[in-house]
């Protein structure tokens, strides 16, 4: 059987629809063929469900030629199209490209599929160029780059150099900035109490309605709502920024932004080196003698590494607190030399009143006690993903999950519904690895679990266990067996 496999993103006026596409490819591929298409899906990936379901029918034997509007529709990525070619290849199955005129039937039309595929590259890739360099040089103009308008502003047009470009303007929740800024001056001031104040009175924050810690530290942090003058134009410069502008610009007036990756693993707010500072141009509204203390204040907190995330415990991931629902982390206390569980709820959200009195290692003990029973009521062989990088590549998934529930957001221009996507993605990446080897399985021996390596206890306990819902001293673990 034949089949056509169609795709577009968006509805364009230079863009052959979906319709189009299949009645071209058919005059080529004949009547009675099998046809699939995606509609409102990017080629950037082979993530779309017309495509893989396609591909399921290509390993089942049933295709014997793919037809295409053009090799893009099919993919723009020369290593997913290298593999997916390796597919093809492996199955007996031809690819034609129906406006480009080649066939892989041919040496010539394999040849010159490989030639559109690296020009096709070549342009995606110097898109993304240009799109960086305009974000930079709006940067540079003052003008905000791109996004979302942070907390406390909105989006407004102005006029630079002969062109309308985006700018901000400060909107009423700029009072709730103000206060944030006054507040956390304060001596005895928290940036929990502030949260927590700011929940109680029904304030919501930027994408939800509880604050927590990350968020405000991120607007406290932020450059965008100070009346930069001398003094913020020798704070960054004594740490280290790319200022783009001599400090006579740095009138008292406007507001500066920033551009730049942190180091995540490191102090994310102290180091600022790599980052470019520009004088924005919209108006500051914080006080820089106001800012500049709350700066100095912010840098007395340590910044907590997140590089251990998720290495304290092979339970990490599973623990949930039993009254808010939110994620049970880990604090390791080096003075001490132990761990205690909390609720990100109460921590970071200041939503839940859960003081979780579970003591972490007599827990390990117990569920590693349970889970051992339960391999040995097995029978003598059982399968097992069974490679060490198979075990790393989870426990990274499941580092980046605790990172963004932990967060939210790496930054001011990501959204919510962005994290969300993020999050639901990662989880069905680890879900992917986790099955992987289940169609071939791997034999091994009856398992000691008190013998397993720490990434290997992680696989096999979230094979058992659904989650573990924690509430004071009480401890409810969901089996899925």
């Amino acid at each position: 059987m034949n089949a056509i496999y169609a795709r577009q993103s968006v509805d364009k006026k230079d863009s052959l629809s979906v319709a189009g596409q299949i009645d071209l490819c058919q005059k080529y591929a004949g009547e009675g063929v099998c046809v699939f298409c995606d509609k409102g899906y990017s080629g950037k990936n082979t993530k779309r469900p017309a495509f893989m379901e396609l591909m399921e029918s290509v390993k089942k034997g049933e295709i014997q030629k793919i037809y295409v509007y053009r090799l893009d529709r099919f993919s723009r990525s020369i290593a997913d199209f290298s593999r997916l070619w390796e597919v093809l290849q492996q199955y007996g199955v031809e690819f034609q490209s129906v406006t480009e005129q080649f066939d892989t039937s041919s040496p010539m039309g394999r040849a010159m599929l490989h030639i559109v595929l690296v020009f096709a590259q070549l342009e995606r890739e110097t898109i993304a160029e240009r799109v960086k360099d305009n974000y930079v040089h709006r940067f540079r103009l003052g003008a905000w780059p791109g996004g979302p308008a942070p907390y406390g502003f909105d989006l407004t047009k102005i006029m630079a150099e002969g062109r309308q470009v985006s700018s901000l303007a400060a909107n009423e929740k700029a009072k709730v900035v103000q206060v944030v800024f006054e507040e956390y001056a304060k001596p005895n001031t928290s940036l929990r109490s502030i949260a927590r104040t700011l929940t109680e009175k029904g304030i919501h924050g930027p994408k939800r309605e509880a604050w927590d810690n990350v968020t405000l530290s991120r607007i406290l942090h932020s450059p965008l709502y100070v009346k930069a003058d001398e003094d913020v134009y020798w704070y960054y410069a004594a740490n280290g920024l790319q200022i783009q502008q001599d400090m006579e610009c740095f009138d008292g007036i406007h507001a500066c932004n920033i551009i730049g990756r942190r180091a995540r693993d490191k102090n994310q707010y102290h180091s600022m080196e790599g980052q470019m500072l520009t004088v924005a141009s919209h108006e500051g509204f914080i006080d820089s003698g106001l800012w500049i203390r709350v700066q100095h204040k912010l840098n007395k907190n340590p910044q907590i590494s997140r590089k251990n995330a998720g290495k304290y415990s092979w339970l990490t991931g599973l623990m949930k607190c039993e009254q808010c629902g939110y994620a049970i982390k880990i604090n390791y206390m080096k003075t001490e030399d132990k761990h205690y569980l909390v609720c990100s709820g109460r921590s970071n959200f200041a939503i839940c009143d859960t003081a979780v009195q579970v003591n972490l290692r007599e827990l390990e003990h117990y569920v590693a006690g349970r889970i051992a029973e339960m391999l040995e009521e097995t029978p003598s062989k059982v399968n097992l993903p069974d490679t060490k990088e198979r075990a790393s590549q989870i426990l990274e998934i499941e580092q980046k999950i605790d990172r963004l529930v932990e967060v939210l957001a790496e930054s001011s221009a990501v959204s919510g519904s962005y994290i969300t996507e993020k999050i639901e993605a990662l989880h069905k990446e680890r879900e992917t690895l986790m099955k992987r080897g289940e169609n071939k399985p791997h034999q091994t021996e009856q398992l000691n679990f008190h013998a397993l390596a720490f990434e290997e206890k992680k696989i096999v306990a979230a094979q058992f266990i659904d989650k573990i819902l924690l509430s004071g001293e009480h401890v409810n673990i969901m089996w899925k067996i």
